[in-house]
């Protein structure tokens, strides 16, 4: 197998996720957007919004300011003239992803995710089923509550003080059948997913494609993995599209024998990796951008730490006296390095971008960190239309990231 130092694969991974490319000097359009997407093949979704929805900001890490609209157009609208280009389902996480790859997830490539737990209530409501995708048939783009009360209280609803994940039945049932694919989301509304019928939402080519068999699709999905990825080991690979072990094991030696994916070992890494032949390593990687907690180069923790010796959990569910960075914290790549990381909040009321904390890892040069780090931020405050940047106390980068800020 063929060797290669950790340098070279920080290098291809880099790459790959298209981090070695310069940002658009003009206009960013829609063909800027489809060729990140060519790369990553999925954006993940996510309903935390202190800072950005976590779908809008890879796109921001890797193209800069660009028109938020120019997603939302890909995703959930169409016209003859601007075609939809994504559609939404379950892939590393929810995903928005290439209305072509909706039907390799829907395969058997894929195992069932947990809305397989709402089977014996679809089982045992047949008529709730039919009830509520005729209602979405008549009403839809329709969200599960409208839905409820166009059935007329036929569902179950949660009671007084349920948590979020004690849904009704109707919610469960959309959810069952988003699952299976016989609804996906028409559209989102404050983020709320709207439901409607695949063959009014998603292309009529994709649509009349005949089913691919598992197997082809398990190949075509691990392809793809690997080739964003850049350089991962097999279960980072699997992690991709969360596919089972077997499936993607076997689709990955099935790959290698047919030349389409390269084994090679790492120097450093304790298992055997994966490439694309001929995948690209640039001599250096140059440039800024921050990332948010869900972007596909830092998803997968160990992952991260193995590349860029930087240990990286996110805190939102720990309890805030106990945390040790803040509560939505976004890493700062500088020149193929993680080099720092800030604690960010958008304040929509009063048009401030907060910096409520702000770190900066061991051995960099912290005043080129502070300049290229602030001048990020006003990057994006600009990009979220908000006025201003303001830096707290929290953190060894604060004060002197709070001087780059004011000197702007």
């Amino acid at each position: 197998m063929t060797e290669i130092g950790a340098d070279v694969a920080r290098r291809a991974v880099l790459a790959a996720q298209g981090f070695a490319d310069a940002r658009p000097s003009g206009t960013v359009t829609r063909a800027h957007l489809q060729r990140v997407l060519g790369r990553l093949h999925l954006l993940q979704l996510d309903s935390v919004n202190v800072a950005v929805r976590a779908h809008y900001m890879p796109l921001f890490s890797r193209l800069g300011a660009y028109p938020r609209d120019l997603v939302d157009g890909a995703a959930w609208s169409h016209s003859a003239r601007r075609p939809r280009l994504l559609a939404e389902y379950w892939a590393h996480e929810a995903c928005l992803l290439p209305v072509a790859d909706w039907p390799l997830l829907l395969s058997g490539a894929k195992r069932r995710g947990w809305w397989k737990h709402y089977g014996p209530l679809v089982e045992r409501e047949p008529g709730l089923v039919s009830d509520v995708l005729a209602a979405v048939k008549e009403l839809g783009p329709v969200g599960a509550g409208a839905l409820e009360d166009a059935l007329g209280g036929r569902s179950t609803p949660r009671p007084p003080g349920a948590t979020w994940w004690e849904r009704s039945e109707v919610k469960r049932i959309c959810e069952y059948l988003f699952g299976v694919g016989e609804l996906t989301t028409g559209t989102r509304v404050h983020f709320q997913r709207r439901y409607d019928l695949p063959e009014r939402v998603l292309p009529a080519a994709v649509l009349a494609a005949p089913p691919v068999p598992d197997d082809e699709a398990a190949r075509r999905l691990v392809c793809k993995a690997v080739a964003a990825l850049g350089v991962a080991t097999e279960p980072e690979v699997r992690d991709y599209y969360r596919l089972g072990p077997e499936r993607n094991s076997r689709a990955l030696a099935e790959l290698v024998e047919a030349g389409e994916v390269e084994r090679i070992t790492v120097r450093g890494w304790r298992r055997p990796a994966f490439r694309v032949p001929g995948a690209r390593v640039p001599r250096r990687v140059t440039g800024r951008a921050l990332l948010c907690p869900f972007d596909p180069l830092i998803w997968e923790r160990a992952r991260a730490e193995r590349l860029f010796g930087f240990r990286y959990r996110i805190e939102i569910y720990v309890p805030e006296p106990k945390r040790e960075f803040g509560y939505y914290v976004f890493p700062f790549l500088l020149d193929g390095r993680l080099v720092a990381r800030v604690d960010l909040k958008s304040e929509r009321a009063t048009g401030t971008l907060r910096v409520k904390g702000a770190f900066v890892e061991e051995g960099v040069d912290e005043v080129r960190v502070a300049a290229e780090l602030a001048a990020e931020l006003r990057v994006m405050a600009e990009w979220l239309g908000l006025d201003a940047v303001e830096v707290g106390d929290r953190g060894g980068l604060a004060t002197r990231l709070a001087r780059e800020v004011g000197a702007a």
